[in-house]
């Protein structure tokens, strides 16, 4: 999206302390690219704001009385989507109302410091205007609220899934999942759409900060139908289990199929590095191996589904349209490494027929 170099990003400010939005106001101004347009006290307040103003962008509190900022950030994404990014004390406190927002369809959070008080709010004002500008710049999707898992949808008991790993001398297909920018929200709504009968580990990799992959894995286990884990050092990934790579390090799957983490430094600045798994799986499983990146800013990810395409494997990419940003994917897609491009509703469906297909022919092409 191109920006006209006097343009500046019109931003609405939801916060129920007269103080902090003070304090919010003078940060954001600072910046010449960024201008407040309204303050409201409370979610409700932001709710009608957002529809009248239509800002660029939206600074979300979480805690705040009538509506707080989960509320709002669902009433807009839903009705009139606009960039959020959660500017809450709960993002430092606690990971599960953050995720929540992310998942709701937020862009980004800036934690506010634990005093609250003017010098320590300006110590984060740089990331706080780096943040507003990512985020005005960002094509908002309208976010449907998630559905429970339909009844009937039980995880495959461990000793099934161990049977079909073992059905091909141990080898099965296996499929990583990489999303950066948008992707809580997208992973929540692949993964409730993965069958309970998946005979492949399923690995994700986030950009995630490591304080959330944790209770992300949680969250997400609430709406699967498989069961959904952090990934631990030298575990072997069963099928029918979703691993998802902590933030604090690599995945990486060795000669022997295990899963290895490196807490080494971040690379082409990220940590975890989707390319990194993305090849790393291409070596392992080659022909057996499916890829599938999903909405994020970046290139993260086209070098490694290169690599499975190249190995014999399969590459899905979400779609411009249902994308918070097509970055990854559309960089995947610029170096011929896809082999589809899907809206994210039908991406399970493809992962189930792919696995499927792939499962039938394994004693073929386990060489």
């Amino acid at each position: 999206m191109m920006t006209p170099a006097n343009k500046k990003f019109r931003v609405l400010i939801v916060d129920d302390s007269a103080f902090m939005c003070r304090v919010l106001k003078d940060i954001i101004s600072s910046d010449p690219q960024l201008e407040v347009v309204g303050q409201a006290r409370d979610g409700s307040e932001g709710v009608s704001l957002a529809d009248s103003l239509q800002p660029d962008v939206i600074t979300m509190d979480i805690n705040m009385p009538r509506v707080d900022g989960l509320q709002a950030t669902e009433m807009i994404m839903t009705r009139h989507p606009r960039p959020i990014v959660i500017v809450s004390s709960e993002s430092r406190e606690g990971a599960d109302s953050t995720l929540r927002a992310l998942e709701l369809g937020a862009i980004d959070f800036v934690p506010k410091p634990s005093t609250g008080v003017d010098l320590d709010m300006k110590t984060v004002g740089e990331e706080l205007t780096r943040k507003l500008k990512l985020a005005a710049k960002v094509r908002v999707v309208r976010t449907a609220t998630l559905s429970k898992i339909p009844a009937g949808h039980a995880p495959v008991p461990p000793v099934a899934r161990s049977a079909a790993a073992l059905q091909s001398g141990g080898r099965s297909p296996m499929v990583a999942i990489a999303a950066s920018t948008g992707g809580p929200a997208a992973v929540m709504r692949l993964v409730s759409g993965l069958p309970a009968e998946m005979l492949a580990p399923i690995l994700l990799i986030l950009h995630m900060p490591a304080a959330f992959t944790k209770q992300f894995a949680t969250q997400l286990s609430e709406i699967s139908a498989l069961p959904v884990k952090e990934a631990e050092h030298n575990e072997v990934p069963l099928p029918g289990t979703i691993y998802l790579c902590p933030g604090s390090h690599h995945l990486r799957i060795s000669s022997t199929g295990n899963i290895i983490l490196d807490s080494g430094a971040r690379i082409d600045g990220y940590r975890p590095c989707a390319d990194v798994a993305f090849e790393t799986l291409a070596s392992y499983a080659r022909s057996l191996a499916m890829g599938v990146v999903l909405t994020g800013m970046g290139a993260d990810a086209a070098r490694g589904a290169k690599a499975i395409k190249t190995a014999g494997g399969f590459v899905v990419a979400q779609d411009e349209a249902s994308s918070v940003i097509f970055g990854m994917p559309s960089e995947a897609i610029k170096v011929g490494a896809v082999d589809q491009v899907l809206a994210l509703d039908e991406i399970a469906g493809a992962i189930d027929r792919r696995v499927a297909k792939l499962s039938r022919l394994v004693p073929a092409v386990v060489r």
